[in-house]
């Protein structure tokens, strides 16, 4: 599928993903991808090789940016059926139908199926705010990227947990608020956490977002490295973020000297 051949719908757009001169179907009806979902994939340990699943992956962004650093085949699960069309024809207009495959579904209801159902990698950038008292104000797609609506995150790690081989790691990106619930139920579910990285706007405030990397079945060990600052004293990214974004590094330093 060309640019010119795309089937975009009114409110639609075609956007750049600046590594590898990749295009996006998005709209501004729906939640855009930003940032946290570009760090959790030049963040996460992947496999040269194998299966590597991405939960809740809206219309795509992390399944194309993963396809640019391994040869494993990718899937994707999406809830919101719009969503998952976007995502579909995303790959299809990068020409990645043979390397990526988006389903529409409901992570709650995935089960191995035998030995292909087992992963080696999973990645997620869920819904990071619980659900309170009251009704979320934005519209369905937005809300359900924001809220737990379709899924809370037990439901997420418990995929998670149901779908990795042992091994098997698990990267996700989230809220510095919500990281006790993480761990808790990492653990819980014989997930381990081995990365922590928290990242934060500017070096003087407090961290907005956390990456974390858990193995099934791993053993105590975990690391903290060193936090990620993003804008620099004159409001322009990092010499680490405008690597990853326009291409000069393909994943995120893992805190060695390098």
């Amino acid at each position: 599928m060309t640019e010119d051949s795309v089937m975009l719908e009114p409110s639609e757009r075609l956007d750049y993903l600046l590594t590898h001169d990749m295009r996006i179907i998005q709209s501004d009806e729906v939640f855009s991808f930003s940032i946290d979902a570009v760090l959790l994939a030049r963040f996460v340990s992947l496999p040269p090789r194998g299966r590597v699943l991405d939960l809740c992956t809206g219309n795509g962004v992390i399944p194309l940016l993963l396809s640019t650093r391994t040869s494993a085949h990718i899937g994707g699960i999406e809830i919101q059926p719009r969503l998952a069309n976007m995502a579909q024809r995303s790959v299809q207009l990068n020409g990645l139908e043979s390397r990526i495959e988006i389903k529409q579904g409901d992570l709650k209801e995935l089960m191995p199926e035998g030995d292909k159902s087992y992963y080696d990698c999973i990645t997620v950038n869920p819904p990071y705010m619980p659900l309170t008292t009251g009704e979320p104000k934005e519209n369905v797609y937005k809300a359900m990227a924001r809220h737990e609506l379709g899924c809370t995150l037990e439901d997420v790690i418990a995929c998670a947990a149901r779908l990795l081989q042992t091994g098997g790691k698990l990267a996700m990106v989230h809220r510095p608020a919500r990281l006790t619930d993480i761990l808790d139920l990492l653990r819980r579910y014989r997930l381990e956490p081995k990365r922590i990285r928290f990242v934060h706007s500017r070096i003087d405030t407090e961290a907005n977002m956390v990456l974390v990397e858990a193995i099934r079945n791993g053993k105590p060990d975990v690391r903290l490295l060193p936090p990620l600052i993003v804008y620099t004293d004159t409001n322009e990214y990092v010499e680490e973020l405008n690597d990853i974004y326009y291409g000069r590094r393909s994943e995120l330093r893992n805190g060695d000297h390098e």
